[in-house]
């Protein structure tokens, strides 16, 4: 009778304990945003793919091209503040989800550019990648939003560290695809594909991503477990029915001289662009340098680039890994945080030392430790989700994102001039260094104790 007694309560002890320990539905969560990041990035590198072909049917030089790599620079960067207000407004889930749409309808129609003639295409090119750069705007904020909302601060590091590192993996998986099918099919045919990519990823989205308090598959222990570990579970619930938050729903662009007047934040902002220079100088210009420095063919270009990628991947994945697990080691938020990224960006300025080797094995292996630092020091997006007032975090993000891809627009530019001024990729590698170190800079000496902003309250 005892065993039997005893059978019958444990299927209610089961129970109660599975209610009792949290779902760990934010890896589900984090893994969406690895994925659309991952092709966010891709779609930013169609062009740097197909760019060796479609130049010779364009007929563009070093400094055409290089304006035409900016151009999605210009209008991501213009973009960026409304696309934080956006988000702050309306949430993270419908933005986001207009904005995967948006971006692979434009990434689509820029392989019709080929049905045109020259001097069309040409424009509908520039026009096609300004809309790009618009519809992608939200992308980043949203994703530091999201993280901050599903995330308690001792996790925040790895899950942005995975979101962030999507744009490695998008060079792993996509740069050999879109080397092929422009080696195979043309060129036109990379923005079909991955526009198409993009689509089936946007009705995949709504299916995924959820509000914390509003998932499906979210329990109350997972939710109290992100709350009280800091996590802003309530972001973008009504403002009506969150406590310790603005009534005030109207644009909040005051707060941005707050932002700005920050030295912590200021520091941050600069150091972004620095980090970001890195990654515009891969996405662009990295795989031309392979075919026209190193004479790579276009084919074993997106193969060769993938290899750097990769452990551009694990250094950011690492990067999030030891941030963490220093945080929860009992070291300061402020220390957890910059080791990696000082640490980092101190190792991606070897790539310097490809301007003194001939050896194509030793230059991607150079690049590859380069890339590896750069994806470990690349903790921005963490930084923005622990010092980000939770009122504007939307706002906060894009003002930060703004700095950062500001680098979008000079990066491609500069070195499109020091490549045709020099005849070589010597000084273009040099000036990316050098951003590296204005980054260890900024942390080192600007930016200070890291620590969530608090927004003086307007009057009236």
């Amino acid at each position: 009778m005892t065993s039997t007694t005893a059978g019958a309560a444990a299927p209610g002890s089961a129970a109660k304990a599975a209610e009792l320990r949290p779902t760990r539905t934010r890896l589900a969560i984090v893994g969406m945003l690895f994925l659309v990041t991952a092709i966010n990035y891709a779609d930013r590198a169609t062009l740097s793919i197909a760019g060796s072909s479609l130049s010779k049917d364009l007929g563009f030089d070093a400094v055409t091209m290089g304006y035409a790599f900016s151009a999605f620079g210009w209008s991501y960067v213009a973009a960026q503040l409304p696309g934080g207000w956006l988000l702050d407004k309306f949430g993270s889930r419908r933005v986001y989800f207009f904005s995967i749409v948006l971006w692979s309808l434009f990434t689509l129609l820029q392989g019709g550019i080929s049905l045109m003639a020259t001097a069309s295409a040409v424009v509908a090119l520039f026009a096609l990648r300004l809309l790009v750069g618009v519809a992608e705007a939200p992308s980043f904020p949203a994703n530091g939003r999201i993280v901050a909302a599903w995330f308690p601060a001792n996790e925040r590091g790895t899950a942005s560290a995975i979101f962030n590192s999507a744009q490695y993996f998008a060079t792993v998986l996509f740069a050999p695809l879109m080397g092929w099918i422009t080696h195979a099919y043309g060129w036109p045919y990379v923005f079909y594909t991955m526009g198409a990519i993009g689509l089936v990823a946007a009705a995949l989205w709504l299916k995924v991503i959820h509000d914390p308090h509003k998932h499906p598959a979210t329990n109350a222990a997972e939710l109290a477990y992100i709350e009280q570990g800091g996590g802003l579970v309530q972001m973008d619930q009504p403002a009506h029915t969150r406590s310790g938050t603005f009534i005030d729903q109207s644009p909040k662009w005051g707060y941005v001289k707050q932002l700005l007047a920050n030295r912590m934040l200021l520091g941050i902002y600069i150091g972004q662009y620095c980090i970001t220079t890195l990654t515009y100088f891969f996405l662009t210009w990295f795989p031309v340098y392979l075919v026209k420095e190193r004479h790579m063919s276009i084919l074993n270009a997106g193969f060769v680039a993938a290899l750097p990628a990769v452990c551009g991947f694990i250094g950011g994945v690492l990067g999030g890994l030891i941030s963490d697990a220093i945080l929860r080691s009992g070291r300061t938020l402020t220390f957890a945080r910059k080791v990696p990224i000082v640490a980092g960006m101190l190792m991606s300025t070897t790539m310097v030392a490809c301007n003194y080797v001939d050896s194509s094995t030793l230059i991607v292996a150079i690049m590859a430790f380069a890339f590896f630092g750069k994806g470990m020091g690349a903790l921005g997006w963490a930084v923005v989700s622990d010092t980000s007032p939770k009122e504007i975090a939307g706002l906060s993000g894009a003002l930060f994102n703004t700095f950062g891809n500001t680098a979008a627009i000079t990066t491609p530019i500069v070195i499109g001039y020091l490549v045709k001024g020099t005849g070589s990729f010597a000084a273009a590698l040099v000036f990316v260094a050098l951003n590296s170190l204005v980054a260890v800079l900024m942390y080192l000496f600007v930016v200070g104790d890291i620590k969530r902003v608090v927004l003086a309250r307007r009057r009236g």
